[in-house]
């Protein structure tokens, strides 16, 4: 929106980007879809949100583990995404500590890093049924297994689709509309692209279905 003050967009195309770094992993890991929306203020704080069902048919103990897995992966991707330059470059790179920051700071992503503490216990469980609960020291060091190869999986993902994210994320800021707000001035920005809205654009309909695995 060509109103909408720089530092103001700036600000939402990285929110954006977090959003559709949802989206997309989850799309391409076989997840279903629906809504992503966005909210900036000019105090520069925001609430965003991307659908996505996560009911499906588990049936043994190896579609569960890979469940979690994926789930991991769409909770890392919003994070890692957010990191994204927006700017046309021949290649875009995750900053991983920034994305570690975002995940662990102040900055919304603080949901995402929970749900991911509890998944990937629940997953070492799964994988390590005969955990000594005494030995801290392994599970610490499982633990950091299955951390690191889901986190270097999403990565990839999100690398080599960096370009899908960050043109649906600045898709998303270029929906924005101000709101008029009863008696004060308006200070807000949102949009809502819809399900049905996203399924129509190419870029998504491109999307390609990936595995957990590389």
């Amino acid at each position: 929106m060509k109103s909408m003050p720089a530092a103001l967009r700036d600000y939402a195309l990285q929110i954006a980007n977090h959003e559709m770094g949802h989206y997309v992993v989850a799309r391409a890991l076989g997840f279903e879809t629906g809504d992503v929306t966005l909210k900036v203020t000019m105090g520069l704080t925001h609430h965003g949100g991307a659908s996505i069902t996560l009911a499906r048919s588990i049936s043994s103990i190896e579609a569960m583990k890979e469940h979690l897995e994926r789930r991991m992966m769409v909770l890392f991707a919003g994070a890692m995404a957010q990191t994204l330059l927006s700017k046309h470059s021949p290649k875009k790179h995750v900053n991983e500590q920034a994305a570690g920051v975002i995940l662990k700071g102040e900055f919304g992503a603080e949901q995402d890093y929970a749900k991911i503490r509890e998944l990937r216990h629940l997953l070492r469980n799964i994988a390590y049924p005969d955990t000594d609960t005494a030995s801290s020291e392994r599970i610490t060091a499982e633990l950091k297994e299955i951390t690191d190869r889901v986190w270097l999986r999403t990565q990839q993902i999100v690398e080599a689709l960096a370009d899908t994210i960050t043109g649906l994320g600045a898709a998303l800021v270029d929906g924005m509309v101000i709101v008029e707000q009863w008696g004060r001035p308006a200070d807000t920005y949102e949009v809502v692209l819809t399900g049905e809205m996203l399924e129509r654009l190419r870029s998504v309909q491109a999307i390609p279905s990936l595995s957990v695995w590389a």
